[in-house]
C-alpha cells in the first residue's frame, strides 16, 4: 500500500491497530520525536515497548546518522507517551511530506500533544553549543510545505498559535525551577542539506531569525493539521555559518548534541512527570 493510500487513512487503521496490539495497554497522550543525537532519551522510558520503522507501514527509512528509526511506547512517571526516535528530512528524498504519515499515526493514537526537538544552528550569541531554545514561532525559506496536495479547505491552516504558548510556559517554568538557562526565538527551516552559507545567515538575522536547522517545521504544519498541540525544543550544535571559524558538518553537530541533552532530558521528564 503507498504511503498517500495510508496518510490519507486507508490503511492507516492498520498501521495504528498494530501498534496497538504490540503497545501492552500503553494508550499516549504525548508524542515526541528526537533530533539528530539526541537519542538517548528514550533510556529514561519505564518498561518501554519498541518497533522497527520497517515493522510499520508507511513510515520512512531514517537515513541520517544519529537516527535509529524507532517507535517507542513508554511511561515517564504516569504520563504515557510515544517516541520516535528518528526522522526523514525533506533532503533525503525531495519528499516533502514524508512525515505524514508518522504524525498522523500519532494523531490516531491519540496523542494530543507533539513535543518536537532538533539539533540547530545558533544565531544568537548568547546561546552557544549545548543551549537549549524554546520555539516561539518558525519561517520556512524553502517555499515547500507538507500539505500540498492536500485536498479539503483544512489544507489553508492557520499558523499564528503554531507553538502552543501554554506547552511553552510550563517549560520555562521547569527550566526556572532546574537552574537551566532556556532561550526563546525563531527557527528558519532551510532544506539542506548543505550547511548555510554566510550571507544567508545575515539574511536570517535579518528576517528574525535566532536558529537554523533542516527539520522540524514540516513536521510542525502536519501536527497542526493533525488537531495537536505542539511545542519545540532545540539544542544548539554550532555557531550558525560565519558566526565562529568552527567547520560545519554532520559529525560536529552530533558530538556537540551531547553538550546539551541532559537539560533537555531533565526538561521533558519534568514537564511529562506534571503532564496532565
Amino acid at each position: 500500500m503507498c504511503s498517500s493510500d495510508l496518510a490519507s487513512g486507508r490503511g492507516m487503521s492498520k498501521t495504528v491497530d498494530y501498534i496497538q496490539s504490540k503497545s501492552q495497554g500503553i494508550n499516549p497522550k504525548v508524542g515526541i520525536i528526537l533530533g539528530s543525537g539526541l537519542g538517548s532519551f528514550v533510556d529514561v522510558l519505564e518498561n518501554p515497548v519498541s518497533l522497527s520503522y520497517d515493522e510499520l507501514g508507511g513510515f520512512p527509512d531514517a537515513g541520517v546518522s544519529g537516527h535509529e528509526g524507532k517507535l517507542h511506547l513508554g511511561k515517564i512517571n504516569h504520563t504515557e507517551i510515544v517516541v520516535l526516535q528518528g526522522r526523514a528530512h525533506y533532503y533525503e528524498s525531495g519528499v516533502v511530506d514524508a512525515m505524514k504519515v508518522p504524525i498522523r499515526t500519532l494523531a490516531g493514537l491519540g496523542c494530543e500533544s507533539l513535543i518536537l526537538t532538533n539539533a540547530a544552528g545558533s544565531l544568537m550569541e548568547a546561546a552557544q553549543s549545548g543551549s537549549v531554545m524554546a520555539l516561539t514561532d518558525h519561517i520556512n525559506f524553502t517555499g515547500v510545505n507538507p500539505l500540498f496536495g492536500e485536498e479539503s479547505n483544512n489544507r489553508f491552516m492557520d499558523m499564528a498559535d503554531a507553538y502552543n504558548s501554554e506547552m511553552r510556559s510550563k517549560f520555562l517554568n521547569i527550566a526556572d525551577n532546574e537552574n537551566i538557562k532556556l532561550h526563546e526565538g525563531v527557527y528558519i527551516w532551510f532544506c539542506g542539506p548543505s550547511f548555510e552559507t554566510p550571507a544567508e545567515i545575515r539574511a536570517a538575522k535579518m528576517m528574525g531569525a535566532d536558529a537554523v536547522g533542516m527539520s522540524t517545521v514540516p513536521e510542525v504544519i502536519l501536527a497542526r493539521h493533525a488537531g495537536m498541540k505542539v511545542a519545540a525544543l532545540s539544542v544548539m550544535t554550532n555557531m550558525a555559518a560565519g558566526m565562529s571559524d568552527e567547520a560545519l558538518n554532520h559529525e560536529l553537530t552530533m558530538k556537540n548534541a551531547d553538550k546539551g541533552i541532559q537539560d533537555l532530558k531533565t526538561l521533558l521528564v519534568r514537564f511529562l512527570e506534571l503532564y496532565s
